[in-house]
């Protein structure tokens, strides 16, 4: 992937309220757990707008800088999850961290700002498909 989305803080925040109005429509959710690093963002945009004050984090490791690892690393605490929880992360790429956490908490409803066509169909709740470009968030220092 040569070609980038580069994301402004204003896009990503209109974007992640976008998810907001969705998550809303899919019904009534107690706890978040963030997908650190990049679902940190995403995941206190939602609390806020939401009013959800029981927010915990996973760290999943998914790339190296540039490139995408082939087994992605769980690592971290989140406690007990059910149908009113919330999994947030900024992106579904090929979908792979979202199984792996499936697997972990399968009751959980999965939401994530940003959906590339591969990843399309991981995540329950997205709120735009992007084209399957490297995604330069604002957060992001590009190499």
């Amino acid at each position: 992937m040569t070609d980038k989305l580069r994301l402004t803080w204003d896009q990503f925040h209109q974007d992640t309220k976008i998810l907001c109005t969705k998550i809303k429509q899919a019904g009534h959710f107690d706890k978040i757990i963030a997908v650190s690093r990049g679902g940190l963002f995403p995941a206190a945009i939602v609390a806020y707008e939401l009013d959800i004050r029981q927010l915990e984090v996973i760290n999943i490791i998914g790339y190296d800088f540039d490139q995408k690892l082939a087994n992605p690393q769980i690592s971290g605490f989140a406690g007990k999850t059910d149908k009113q929880t919330l999994i947030i992360d900024d992106l579904s790429d090929t979908g792979r961290s979202i199984e792996l956490l499936r697997q972990r908490f399968p009751a959980a409803v999965y939401a994530v700002v940003y959906a590339k066509p591969q990843g399309l169909t991981a995540p329950d709740i997205y709120a735009k498909e992007i084209d399957d470009l490297w995604v330069v968030f604002p957060w992001d220092n590009e190499r």
